[in-house]
């Protein structure tokens, strides 16, 4: 046994064979899934209706999506979402990771605090930000109404013009600490030369912050926003918590609305074929965003 595996190590399908436990995994977990997803999307899959069988429909689902206006519909607010709730999340997070960094006292304690809002269980803080938004029983409503910002108290998310951005402040709330901890985190891995170097040529803050931390920062930028933006176009749990889509499907995005279809309707099927969609559109974005970076870093 022992001289066979020595003969196996001398040769080229030695590193194939170490690499064979991982491969499995990763066909296992990402790559039958999404191969099956896919095929789904070609599928008759309505489990409410059995007897239309589970036979190929070719393009029948993609053909129905370009009908569909609601998919339309959820995919500009898929696209304001999904940009305005990153870029928000991203100028929240550098400005927590800049005043971090600063070492002032009582901001270690601070900085625990800064991380809560991630920490929390998203069901929780939906949950909890819906209480205090209540337009009965919310203590913002109750501090607008006693500063003189609203005449009476609004139901924000039942409102039209404001659900979609009051869901956005909620989602900003939760997610801008994990942009903050890797900021944070690329700050503290500036060389001190860099700053002193600045400081003699006479730096102010933000020349500093232009010259200096940005460009060391631009890598985790881009990351980061890569997996934000993934995280957020493929979740859909704090728009089900609370809005659920309404008021009218102003809050309907392309993640909610598969969800809705596939667990709602049991039209899998359909949901696959919203999921082939997020899946090139995920796809094309974040290489373009990438390649732009890498264009305006040059």
């Amino acid at each position: 046994m022992v001289r066979a595996a020595r003969r196996i190590s001398d040769t080229r399908a030695w590193p194939w064979l170490l690499l064979l436990p991982s491969m499995l995994l990763v066909f296992a977990v990402i790559i039958y899934p999404t191969l099956t997803g896919i095929d789904f999307s070609f599928r008759q899959m309505r489990l409410n209706r059995i007897n239309l069988g589970t036979g190929y429909v070719g393009l029948q689902h993609y053909a129905e999506l370009l009908a569909d206006p609601v998919f339309w519909l959820s995919l500009k607010n898929t696209a304001i979402w999904v940009v305005v709730t990153a870029l928000l999340e991203l100028t929240l997070g550098m400005v927590a990771a800049l005043a971090l960094d600063l070492e002032l006292p009582g901001f270690r304690a601070i900085s625990v605090i800064v991380l809560l809002p991630w920490f929390m269980p998203l069901v929780v803080a939906g949950n909890v930000w819906a209480l205090l938004l209540d337009s009965r029983l919310g203590i913002i409503n109750a501090a607008l109404v006693g500063l003189g910002v609203l005449d009476s108290y609004k139901a924000w998310f039942a409102d039209p013009d404001w659900a979609l951005p009051a869901a956005i402040l909620v989602e900003c709330w939760h997610g801008f600490p994990f942009f903050a901890l890797l900021l944070l985190a690329g700050l503290k891995g500036i060389p001190q030369e860099q700053y002193e170097a600045a400081a003699v040529d006479g730096a102010g803050f933000w020349r500093r912050f232009l010259h200096i931390q940005v460009p060391s920062l631009r890598m985790i930028i881009v990351a980061s926003v890569v997996l934000r933006g993934i995280g957020l176009m493929n979740s859909p749990d704090m728009l089900l918590i609370l809005t659920q889509g309404g008021p009218g499907r102003t809050t309907e995005v392309l993640s909610l609305y598969a969800f809705q279809k596939a667990y709602g309707e049991f039209n899998f099927g359909y949901a696959g074929a919203l999921s082939v969609v997020m899946f090139f559109l995920l796809m094309i974005s974040s290489w373009l965003y990438v390649r732009q970076s890498n264009v305006l870093a040059e």
